[in-house]
């Protein structure tokens, strides 16, 4: 039962955490209208918390494996509910804001690294895609509270309603963690003795790391333009898009959990990546054709894109814990989200500015383009292997 209690916590507190990492795109219409910026600018700000999350992350990470989870993960959603709460009052101009949505990325960059060990430490091997499945389910739960919440609150509070609320989501989390949270036994990795580092002489960490950075290119394609682009080709209102796309990350979250007890079922994590990735790039070449010709279909492939191009974000995380080790998945698991999450910064400005000179469908078709390429660059290994077995990493195919 305790294992189910530290997984509710982890999961709640990378929810929070993503929430205001991936929620600044539901604040694009208040920041082009009322704030008058540029859709550029607003890809700016939106990229503004993944830049502080990818800074920190290996720190975090090496932290969690030398200090703990619990400490680490309540410091950095205490500071980031700071940073959220000057966001909120004390903010006065884009440079500001974007100083402190900075640091809140790199203090919730505590979250991304230590939860996942957290969750990994406390689950035996036949369940790991579960519960890793269930954890990563809090990457679209929290943009789907971001995109239910935030443009109610900014439509009738402003900024200040919308960062207050992420705040004060960050400040009960972290007091949660502090008082429930418990970090997972360590005796065994100690007695072993210093692990090998698992880099070396293995191309398989490295690998996982390359694909699952390209797969969050049609994520945040998907994720961070639908808004607008309901907005703009199909007339929606910004707060009935928002309802439409918490419907989306849902669905994503559904999605998750289902691919983590398909991958425990099957004994594998990276082959059924492979085969979500190539599934995704489909579909999002698909809603790239239905943005080209609009027509009914395009409101339903946007939820199918933001749903299908969330599946693999488990498999990834689950293979490279297991891969790197006890003693090693904390600083993994923080390259693999550094990966992950510099992708995810550069996502936003480089889709604005391609969507801004020519249209949206050139940009889903770019991010179709690298799902395929993603999809050859997951290694398959030659034979299933036991899920923690140290040969595990050496045979992979070239």
């Amino acid at each position: 039962m305790r294992r189910w209690i530290m997984l509710a916590l982890g999961t709640a507190a990378q929810t929070a955490a993503c929430a205001f990492v991936y929620g600044v795109p539901y604040l694009a219409d208040e920041l082009r209208g009322q704030q008058g910026l540029s859709l550029t600018r607003v890809g700016f700000l939106v990229a503004c918390p993944t830049a502080g999350l990818v800074l920190a992350l290996y720190l975090w990470g090496a932290a969690a494996d030398r200090w703990g989870e619990r400490v680490v993960i309540a410091l950095g959603l205490g500071i980031a509910a700071g940073a959220l709460g000057g966001a909120a009052w004390a903010a006065h101009g884009m440079v500001a804001l974007g100083a402190l949505l900075v640091l809140a990325g790199a203090s919730g960059a505590s979250v991304y690294s230590a939860s996942g060990r957290l969750v990994m430490g406390w689950f035996s091997a036949e369940e790991r895609g579960l519960a890793m499945g269930i954890r990563q389910t809090s990457t679209p739960l929290g943009m789907g509270v971001a995109a239910l919440a935030m443009p109610p609150l900014a439509a009738a509070h402003g900024l200040r309603g919308a960062f207050g609320f992420l705040a004060a989501i960050c400040a009960v989390i972290a007091v949660l963690i502090v008082v429930f949270a418990a970090d997972p036994a360590r005796a065994e990795a100690a007695a072993a003795g210093p692990a090998p580092n698992p880099y070396r002489g293995s191309r398989l960490l490295p690998r996982i790391h390359g694909s699952a950075a390209l797969l969050v290119i049609p994520q945040f394609t998907a994720g961070a333009f639908a808004l607008v682009l309901l907005v703009d080709v199909r007339g929606w209102s910004p707060v009935h898009a928002g309802q439409l796309i918490a419907v989306a990350q849902g669905l994503g979250a559904v999605s998750r959990i289902l691919v983590g007890r398909w991958s425990d079922r099957v004994g594998d994590r990276l082959r059924p990546m492979r085969q979500l990735a190539v599934l995704t790039a489909a579909v999002v070449a698909a809603t790239a054709v239905s943005t080209a010709f609009p027509s009914p279909l395009t409101p339903v492939l946007l939820v199918a894109a933001i749903a299908i191009t969330s599946s693999t974000n488990g498999l990834s995380f689950t293979s490279t814990a297991e891969h790197a080790g006890p003693a090693w998945s904390g600083r993994a698991l923080g390259v693999h989200n550094t990966g992950q999450n510099l992708t995810a910064a550069v996502v936003p400005p480089v889709m604005a500015a391609v969507i801004s000179a020519t249209a949206y469908w050139p940009g889903f078709a770019l991010a179709a383009a690298t799902t395929c390429v993603s999809a050859v660059l997951i290694p398959i290994p030659r034979r299933a292997a036991p899920a923690d077995a140290e040969g595990a990493r050496r045979t992979v195919s070239a």
